[in-house]
C-alpha cells in the first residue's frame, strides 16, 4: 500500500505535499498525469515531464500515467493509476474547484482510499504569501481576462500577489487559478534538495492566452533562481 500525491509540479500540489509531510505523513509516490489535451478539466498540460526533476530533488519515487484528457474519461485513467500503484492515501492540491474535489472524493470512496486535500478552501492570500516566502514558483500559462504575456515566467511574489488581487477585483478571477485562469511550476521548495534551473524556454501567445513551454532544464544548486 502506498501514500501518494497527485503531482503536477505546480504551486498547489507542491504546497499540499509540503503540508502533508509536515503532518507526519510519509509520501511514497508521486503520480503525475501526462495529458495530451490542453483542455483537460482535471490535469495540468504544460511542462509535466519536468516534474521528474522535482521528484529527483525531493527523493520521492514517481510514476507517469497517460491520459487523453477527455472530460470524465480522464478519471478512469486516474483510477487505473491509483489501482495499479496500490494507493491507499491520496494527497491532492485541490483548493476551491468543486468539479475536481467532488470527482476525486467520489473516486476515493469507490476505491476505499483516503483523500487528503490540505489546501481545501485555504484563504487565497494566505497560500500566495506562503508561496512567496518559502517557494520559487513561476506562472506557466494564462487564460483569463486581464492576464497578459508578461505574466508568463513571472515569479509568484509580492508584486504578483498585488496584481492578482487587482485582477480579482476587476475581473473576478480566482487568485489560486482554480477556474483555469493560469498554471504554475515550482522551481524550488523546502522539500527540494536542489532547485530546478530553466536553461531554455519559449512563449506561445495567441492574443488572449498563452503558455511558457520549458524546453530544457536541469537541477542546480539549492536556492538558484530562474534567470
Amino acid at each position: 500500500m502506498a501514500n501518494a500525491c497527485l503531482y503536477s509540479g505546480g504551486k498547489d500540489s507542491t504546497l499540499a505535499l509540503h503540508k502533508a509531510v509536515g503532518m507526519g505523513i510519509k509520501i511514497d509516490l508521486l503520480i503525475s498525469m501526462m495529458t495530451s489535451s490542453r483542455e483537460s478539466y482535471m490535469f495540468h498540460y504544460p511542462n509535466v515531464r519536468f516534474t521528474a526533476l522535482q521528484a529527483q530533488s525531493m527523493g520521492i519515487k514517481q510514476v507517469f500515467a497517460q491520459t487523453e484528457g477527455k472530460k470524465e474519461k480522464e478519471l478512469k485513467d486516474l483510477e487505473k493509476a491509483l489501482v495499479d500503484n496500490d494507493v491507499d492515501l491520496l494527497v491532492t492540491g485541490a483548493t476551491y474547484s468543486k468539479y475536481q474535489g467532488d470527482r476525486v472524493n467520489d473516486l476515493s470512496r469507490k476505491l476505499g482510499i483516503e483523500h487528503l486535500a490540505p489546501l481545501w478552501h485555504i484563504e487565497p492570500r494566505t497560500e500566495l504569501e506562503e508561496l512567496a516566502k518559502d517557494f520559487d514558483a513561476i506562472i506557466t500559462a494564462v487564460a483569463a481576462e486581464g492576464m497578459d504575456e508578461s505574466m508568463l515566467g513571472s515569479r509568484i511574489d509580492g508584486p504578483m500577489i498585488r496584481k492578482l488581487e487587482e485582477l480579482n477585483r476587476k475581473h473576478g478571477i480566482n487568485m489560486l487559478f482554480e477556474g483555469g485562469e493560469a498554471e504554475s511550476f515550482v522551481l524550488d521548495a523546502p522539500l527540494f534538495s536542489r532547485s530546478v534551473s530553466i536553461l531554455k524556454s519559449r512563449k506561445e501567445w495567441n492574443g488572449n492566452r498563452g503558455m511558457l513551454i520549458i524546453e530544457d532544464a536541469v537541477l542546480g544548486g539549492k536556492g538558484m533562481l530562474k534567470e
